[in-house]
């Protein structure tokens, strides 16, 4: 992959615009879980440390194109600034929206300012070359860090890297898209998957393209009702789409996917139910199938055991219930004790390494979440292909 590395470059004296993605749950004021800012932190450090004047760009939450952040107060950047700037140990400002190249001409080296929110400028999001222009006029070097959307084809992640005078690849998503092609293209094997979630149909395109590269293929969550279904099993009255049942046959023969022996049921789904292991054939009409059962998580255990490379998307079961938690804690664990490489991705699976307290046994985890299901599924992602076109050049 022809990428330009940021690292690289002498940045000495140079206009260095870097795109993030700080966007971090926030409560009244208050940042929730700091992770994407601290993942960004050794890009931003080494651009100071290299003598360049930063500027920082990210978005936050969803808000609305072309309405002054003042409408939007929810939407501004000004927690995460004074948090970056505490874990920097320095003031971060977050300019206006009025910001321009020949304010950041005045910059200093080693100085790092914040962009307001960069989804509430006009072209934002229709990736217009007016506002990529803008961003391209503000910088002597683009970095694309930002992972996590770098399957949106944006002007803050795609546009400006057309126009900018350089245009490179930060650390962050270096280490992103090399984690990536080492589980997907260049695996040791065995090469096991561990996806979970609701809906066969959210990850289908997922499901197929691992189908093709993987020694076996874990199901979990509602997409194992689905193929527990497709492989003639009583699933009662637990979540299940019936038109994918033919599309997980097809996966089914394909490749190995080891499907429960054993699942925990309740009656309903509240946190609350009783939970009760049956085996998988005797799961009654009644019945919801919410985990795993402890003769499953024994069997997926020793088949993780095996792996050499682990790519995991998912819990496998409904691990925000305690009485649903114990599969996905037994998988969680076993690809924690795994002395191979394991990388792990989405958001509900980095809340079960935080659960579980296994982030420094996961060989890498991802900070994107559509990006890395799409990057799994094979689509070329608009960020990077730009960062391709212009470092081929």
């Amino acid at each position: 992959m022809t990428i330009l590395a940021m690292a690289a470059l002498d940045l000495a004296g140079k206009r260095v615009l870097i795109r993030e993605d700080l966007n971090v749950p926030v409560k009244n004021g208050k940042i929730v879980n700091d992770a994407r800012i601290r993942a960004a932190l050794p890009t931003i450090r080494m651009a100071l440390q290299k003598g360049a004047s930063v500027i920082v760009m990210s978005h936050l939450g969803r808000p609305k194109e072309g309405v002054p952040i003042a409408q939007q107060p929810d939407s501004a950047l000004a927690p995460v600034a004074a948090h970056l700037g505490q874990l920097l140990g320095t003031k971060i400002e977050v300019m206006p929206q009025d910001f321009s190249a020949a304010d950041s001409r005045a910059l200093k080296p080693g100085q790092c300012i914040l962009l307001e929110n960069v989804r509430t400028n006009v072209g934002e999001n229709d990736n217009a070359d007016a506002i990529s222009r803008y961003y391209a006029s503000l910088c002597d070097v683009f970095v694309m860090d930002a992972f996590g959307t770098a399957h949106r084809a944006q002007a803050s992640t795609h546009g400006v890297a057309k126009f900018a005078t350089v245009a490179c690849a930060g650390p962050l998503l270096v280490a992103e898209l090399d984690a990536l092609e080492r589980a997907l293209s260049k695996p040791v094997r065995p090469l096991l998957a561990v996806v979970g979630g609701a809906k066969v149909s959210s990850k289908l395109q997922v499901l197929e393209s691992l189908a093709k590269k993987v020694d076996a293929l874990v199901v979990g969550g509602g997409i194992a009702n689905t193929f527990l279904a497709a492989a003639g099993k009583p699933v009662g009255k637990s979540l299940v789409e019936p038109d994918m049942i033919e599309q997980a046959k097809k996966i089914m023969a394909q490749t190995h996917i080891p499907l429960p022996v054993d699942v925990v049921v309740a009656s309903e789904f509240k946190e609350d139910a009783a939970a009760t292991v049956k085996n998988v054939d005797d799961v009654a009409a009644t019945d919801m199938i919410l985990d795993i059962g402890p003769r499953s998580a024994a069997a997926l255990t020793a088949a993780i055991a095996k792996a050499n490379t682990i790519l995991w998307n998912g819990p496998v079961g409904v691990f925000e219930f305690p009485n649903f938690a114990k599969g996905t804690e037994a998988v969680a664990k076993a690809i924690a004790a795994n002395k191979g490489f394991s990388i792990a991705g989405g958001g509900e699976t980095i809340t079960a390494i935080e659960k579980y307290g296994i982030e420094k046994d996961i060989s890498y985890i991802s900070t994107g979440g559509g990006a890395f299901l799409e990057f799994v599924q094979g689509d070329i992602l608009p960020a990077v292909a730009i960062l391709q076109e212009r470092g081929s050049k």
